[in-house]
């Protein structure tokens, strides 16, 4: 039977590759922008292996040594839809980064937002009689899980075992060298639509690159924008983006959920467009500097000029209140947030232990989202920014960069996934399948 994980596994080795050459280029394609920065290891392979399973540990082991951003081409929904396009998109942010840097890349990594993520949880249990864990008891206990039929068109973005119970103790990060009779584990598994992938890693070798990993915008966003605490003790992170808005659920520093919503700070700025009828470009520049969702007395008296250069005087000299503004925007921010607060109660969100909620993305930065969301969610919200990286510039340091950001501390530092250990391949059908969030009930 051939290995499913084959890919994974060949990407693997690229990234063993070019931590030993010690750069490495982060790229985040965005419906309305494309990030890249270029990272030197100052310890070659030194942050590669780290010998505890999962773990992701601090932002040593890197510096940015490059960093470009070019307005995204052909990606919609945060999925790519003209190769040709985003293929030059990626090769301008590309260049750019490199030429700062000073250096060629030859491997890259890279994230991309929606492409329908579903989550599954898969658990198993082996016997290992009083003896000690080794590396092969965890591989045979992954190697029981019974994968879902995830569907044609899908493929496992990630697989990460998220709790090791060894006996009566859960919440174990890493079995391996403790002694019991059961071991049990916890498995997150992520699946996209495989087309999602396949175009992406197409467009990274036109531009004659290796691709060394792949990842979830969601997960990496969540990466950056959640404090320690917060992926220890239970969190969501909303990452609201041009063209969708994802969102991941963490507990005991491990990602235990993530979907996605076709919906983002793009349709906002389309409503905007066609409720003034001006051109995306000049309702973008409205939205950001006048924007808001909270309409008060004053917002009446404020007016906007929307300007223009149809050569039609009357046209051009228009003028729109700002509280007609954000009322063109609040329904939409709103719709957006109601579906996100759906996926949430379809996770199980009000089962962990703590509910805090963090929104970031580009689109979190419109004025009174926060209080908002907050109504909407029904929970405690705050809005996160990336966490400091060192020779991160001024310019990719806003929320709009959590997703770069926390691209380069996965690479960085990645957590183990199925295909890391070495498992029979020959695979049982799933007879039972659960949703992530499930079996917190059981185990934490």
């Amino acid at each position: 039977m051939m290995d499913p994980y084959a890919s994974q596994r060949a990407m693997r080795q690229m990234r063993k590759m070019a931590m030993q050459r010690g750069v490495v280029a982060i790229l985040d394609v965005g419906s309305s922008k494309i990030s890249c920065l270029v990272l030197r290891f100052d310890g070659v392979g030194r942050p590669f292996d780290d010998g505890e399973i999962g773990s992701l540990a601090g932002q040593s082991g890197f510096r940015v040594i490059g960093a470009a951003t070019t307005r995204s081409r052909g990606v919609r929904f945060g999925e790519i839809t003209e190769m040709q396009e985003t293929e030059r998109a990626i090769r301008t942010a590309l260049q750019g980064a490199q030429k700062m840097a000073g250096i060629r890349v030859d491997h890259v990594i890279a994230c991309f937002a929606g492409a329908e993520p579903r989550s599954y949880g898969l658990d198993a249990r082996i016997d290992i009689d009083g003896d000690v864990v080794t590396e092969n008891d965890v591989a045979l206990a992954l190697s029981e899980c019974e994968v879902p039929h995830y569907g044609e068109g899908r493929e496992v973005l990630h697989a990460q075992p998220v709790n090791f119970a060894l006996d009566h103790r859960s919440g174990l990060m890493d079995p391996r060298g403790q002694i019991g009779d059961t071991l049990s584990v916890d498995m997150h598994m992520l699946t996209v639509d495989a087309a999602a992938v396949q175009h992406l890693a197409h467009c990274i070798k036109r531009c004659d690159l290796e691709l060394a990993g792949i990842a979830s915008s969601a997960y990496v966003s969540g990466i950056s924008a959640l404090v320690e605490d917060e992926q220890e003790l239970g969190a969501t992170c909303i990452d609201l983006g041009g063209g969708a808005t994802g969102l991941s659920i963490f507990i005991k520093k491990h990602m235990i959920y993530a979907d996605a919503v076709r919906l983002g700070g793009d349709h906002v700025t389309s409503d905007i467009s066609m409720g003034l009828q001006v051109p995306m470009a000049t309702a973008e520049r409205i939205k950001t500097f006048f924007g808001g969702v909270h309409a008060t007395g004053v917002d009446d008296r404020e007016l906007i000029e929307i300007g223009g250069e149809t050569g039609d005087y009357e046209h051009d000299r228009r003028t729109v209140s700002r509280a007609e503004l954000i009322g063109i925007m609040r329904p939409r921010v709103e719709e957006i947030l109601e579906e996100v607060r759906d996926r949430l109660d379809a996770a199980g969100f009000d089962h962990l232990p703590s509910q805090q909620i963090v929104l970031t993305g580009g689109g979190s930065q419109i004025p009174g989202l926060d209080g908002l969301a907050s109504r909407i969610l029904g929970h405690q919200v705050r809005l996160g920014r990336p966490l400091r990286v060192h020779g991160l510039p001024q310019s990719v340091t806003g929320p709009a960069f959590s997703s770069v950001v926390g691209l380069a501390l996965f690479a960085a530092h990645p957590q183990d996934e199925w295909w890391d250990f070495d498992i029979p391949t020959e695979r049982h059908p799933a007879r039972s399948l659960r949703r992530a969030v499930r079996w917190f009930r059981d185990n934490w």
